[in-house]
């Protein structure tokens, strides 16, 4: 295991070690497959910690303990009619909102079907995006279509009443044309982060006449997540100099899509809620942009984050390497330290955030062997 090696500079180095790096093996003893690490039920500080995370060798997933959503309570008293402010794309509108019998919730992260079920409100989801993956979703008919579109046709099957979305998935003129087929539609803002979940849930609670349940499921996430952060913050190195120094990928192999996820794109909160360095903050990187070797190599991370889809996608960490020489000139790179988490859970800020984030503490502080 090595310390973090020098930060290599300009794309000039890429091409120069393109071919050595493409018969390079992995480090001596070093897992060929992400080891899961799950939680055994034991806080964290009983666990058997590295002395050195940044120097651990080998790839790992992280797994919740489970994917159930626990509701903050059973059948909360609902007050309809409900008028809203729908954050629509083209301006703010007024809606009201009769009838929640029939609900979809869509969003690229699958926080809004998420949140209907931690308020109570489960029984009415009669369809689910393909980010919505916690147990009571499963057998939900899944409304979406290559990947993240939303089939107008599956959607009008289910005779939905509401849909409640933040506009990350579309078409938006498919959405124009469920509003225009008479389904209720509402906008709400959804920002990636700890604090944007306990906001979305009170603005889908508003939408759904039971702010009351909002309110409490919102303080709910937040009191779990800031214990679950300090949990955190005591076994992680105490001098920020040896804190892991951390990237979230987004990855499609398959399409060609390399991203790299910077501040204002949830992963910032994410690494920081696991005392971790943020390195595309550091190079100044925001948003979500496609990754280039130089941005790479000038973070040069210990530790990268990826979905579990998206790393299968890039034919696994092997072929990552061999395709993006950059990724492979880093720390991460030579050590193959890659942590992987489900799609559906990585970035689902929302009434799971603080499980979440003990499955990804588990997988960097105490990884299985």
């Amino acid at each position: 295991m090595s310390r973090r090696a020098p930060a290599l500079r300009g794309a000039v180095l890429v091409a120069s070690f393109t071919l050595a790096l493409a018969g390079c093996a992995a480090p001596s003893g070093a897992a060929t497959t992400p080891s899961p690490t799950v939680s055994d039920g034991r806080p964290l500080a009983e666990l058997d910690l590295l002395t050195d995370p940044r120097a651990y060798v080998g790839p790992s997933t992280a797994l919740l303990a489970t994917e159930a959503i626990a509701p903050i309570g059973d059948d909360p008293v609902q007050d309809l009619p409900a008028t809203v402010t729908s954050r629509d794309p083209g301006g703010d509108r007024q809606v009201t909102v009769g009838d929640t019998s029939r609900v979809i919730g869509l969003d690229l992260a699958g926080s809004i079907a998420a949140s209907i079920w931690g308020l109570g409100l489960g029984e009415t989801l009669v369809g689910r995006d393909t980010s919505t993956t916690f147990d009571a979703a499963a057998d939900l008919p899944v409304v979406t279509s290559g990947g993240h579109t939303i089939d107008a046709e599956s959607v009008l099957a289910l005779r939905p009443t509401l849909i409640i979305t933040d506009g990350s998935i579309g078409p938006r003129d498919v959405l124009t044309q469920l509003r225009e087929s008479g389904v209720t539609v509402v906008f709400v803002d959804n920002e990636p982060s700890f604090a944007g979940a306990s906001q979305l849930v009170r603005d889908v609670a508003a939408a759904l006449g039971v702010s009351a349940a909002g309110e409490l499921l919102a303080d709910r996430i937040r009191a779990d997540v800031e214990a679950e952060i300090a949990e955190i913050a005591a076994i992680a190195p105490p001098d920020p100099a040896d804190r892991v120094r951390m990237m979230f990928l987004y990855l499609r192999g398959g399409s060609g899509i390399y991203y790299l996820f910077g501040e204002e794109s949830g992963s910032t909160d994410l690494i920081r809620g696991l005392a971790g360095v943020d390195v595309a903050g550091e190079i100044g990187w925001t948003g979500m942009q496609p990754m280039t070797d130089e941005a790479i190599i000038a973070a040069n991370p210990d530790l990268i984050l990826v979905m579990t889809d998206g790393i299968e996608s890039a034919g696994g960490i092997d072929e990552l390497l061999r395709a993006k020489p950059a990724i492979a000139l880093t720390v991460a790179g030579q050590n193959r330290r890659f942590i992987d988490m489900a799609d559906g859970d990585i970035l689902s800020f929302g009434p799971r955030s603080a499980a979440i984030l003990d499955a990804l503490a588990r997988a960097i502080y105490a990884p299985a062997p």
